[in-house]
């Protein structure tokens, strides 16, 4: 839709892959530019099929390209980006040679709006290393098998924000996926595309995983445990919106779907006086009195929990799936990204998760004759392995049974997910409390 500028590069880059035989579906969605003028030029090109259509959007029109495709495999090229020589073949011979693979997916490079190669994106090798499926392949540029797509409903029109997300959820659950450790493609990034608007890619993601959640019809009953030392933490007394750190914690965590028990954790009483009329005709809400041991600074938190969840009636904790703690520090966690949280590990089969946000800053270390950069990162190849990721958000989950046995929040194969930027600042200090205060008059998150 309205990529005049990219499509004759899109197109060709299909056309010239000699090794395979292979038909084009060109579908313009309704464009108002002059991409129709460069589309009719192929017309005559006997690989090429061209479809006219009225906005549709892109999984509808996924879909309509998979009834027409006579092939036995199917991949979407976006038309601002193309594909490298060879393409089709690398990734098609995968799928020949191995009947159980269900998708494959390529290393790629990210271009900017005229083609100059910004970075090689190398991903993970998912024959060989990969055991936690939470990072999605590409949406584009993905071989798929197509019967198997035909198998599992095709692409599900109910999303119209789509990156590959729901895709990948489908396949990696009953088929094998594979990559191809090279770069066959060029993804164009520029201020257009559909992937520069992460709130609305990480909200589709979000209520992807509740669909697949209830689908499958997955257990997720969670405890979630917010911590305060004492009324003289002074997170506990910062203020946003006329409300302290904690009820506002406390409400998100009330407001979560998953939730289903709130256990305020302090050896001070009188906080728990101060707070207990607010919440004392809630039944989702319990007090614990913590241990001043348990309270100090920088003792584990396992403890915490532990002791806490003897407050939880035992029929309450027969059902329970996850352990949530939450962190007063960050008070522009919506209850939606809590429950996200809890439904990414359990549709992972993660045994904990964290909240995080990728760090795509220079880190040095000194290494005594100065300072030296660390990973390579002023490399133009990123290798998925060397990704920085910040734990924020105040989001830590464990898998309940996992935890009881290993006595460690995070532990074993730890998830993970993206937080929006927002949902990342933490109160630190009166600069960082007067920044949020900023950013939720902008947005009205509290």
């Amino acid at each position: 839709y309205n990529y005049g500028n990219y499509i004759e590069e899109a197109i060709e880059s299909v056309l010239q892959q000699q090794e395979v035989d292979f038909e084009l579906l060109i579908i313009d969605d309704g464009s108002t530019d002059n991409s129709r003028d460069i589309i009719e030029r192929y017309r005559s090109n006997d690989k090429t099929t061209i479809i006219y259509q009225q906005n549709k959007g892109l999984n509808i029109t996924n879909n309509i390209a998979l009834q027409l495709a006579n092939g036995e495999y199917i991949m979407r090229l976006d038309a601002d980006d193309y594909l490298a020589q060879g393409a089709l073949h690398k990734l098609s011979i995968q799928l020949i040679q191995d009947q159980t693979i269900g998708l494959v997916f390529p290393d790629y490079y990210i271009v900017d709006a005229v083609g100059n190669i910004l970075e090689h994106h190398k991903r993970h090798d998912f024959r060989e290393e990969v055991t936690l499926y939470d990072q999605a392949a590409h949406g584009a540029c993905t071989m798929i098998r197509v019967d198997f797509l035909k198998a599992l409903g095709g692409y599900n029109e109910n999303y119209k924000c789509q990156d590959g997300y729901e895709l990948w959820i489908k396949f990696t659950s009953r088929h094998k996926v594979v990559n191809v450790k090279e770069p066959l493609f060029f993804y164009r990034q520029h201020g257009s595309n559909l992937t520069s608007n992460e709130n609305k890619i990480l909200g589709t993601r979000a209520q992807i995983n509740a669909d697949y959640i209830s689908e499958l019809n997955i257990n997720n009953k969670a405890v979630g445990i917010i911590p305060v030392r004492s009324k003289k933490d002074k997170y506990y007394r910062l203020e946003i919106a006329e409300e302290n750190l904690l009820n506002i914690k406390i409400g998100q965590a009330i407001k979560a779907k998953s939730i289903k028990k709130v256990i305020i954790s302090t050896p001070d009483e009188e906080v728990r006086e101060s707070i207990k009329t607010s919440y004392l005709e809630n039944e989702k809400v319990v007090f614990h009195k913590r241990s001043r041991d348990l309270a100090r600074v920088n003792t584990s938190l396992a403890g915490t929990v532990l002791e806490s969840l003897t407050e939880i009636d035992e029929e309450v904790m027969k059902n329970i799936s996850s352990v949530v703690l939450l962190d007063l520090r960050f008070p522009l966690i919506s209850s939606s990204k809590i429950d996200d949280a809890t439904n990414t590990m359990l549709l992972f089969k993660a045994e904990s998760l964290i909240s995080v946000r990728q760090d795509n800053g220079m880190f040095y270390k000194h290494d005594g004759s100065g300072m030296k950069p660390i990973l390579n990162r002023d490399s133009k190849s990123k290798l998925e392995r060397d990704v920085l990721y910040k734990h924020v958000g105040g989001i830590t989950v464990s898998n309940y049974q996992s935890f009881i046995k290993k006595k460690e929040i995070i532990h074993g194969k730890v998830g993970h997910i993206v937080l929006d930027k927002n949902s990342s600042y933490a109160v630190d200090n009166k600069q960082d409390l007067e920044i949020i205060q900023q950013i939720n008059k902008l947005y009205q998150i509290i």
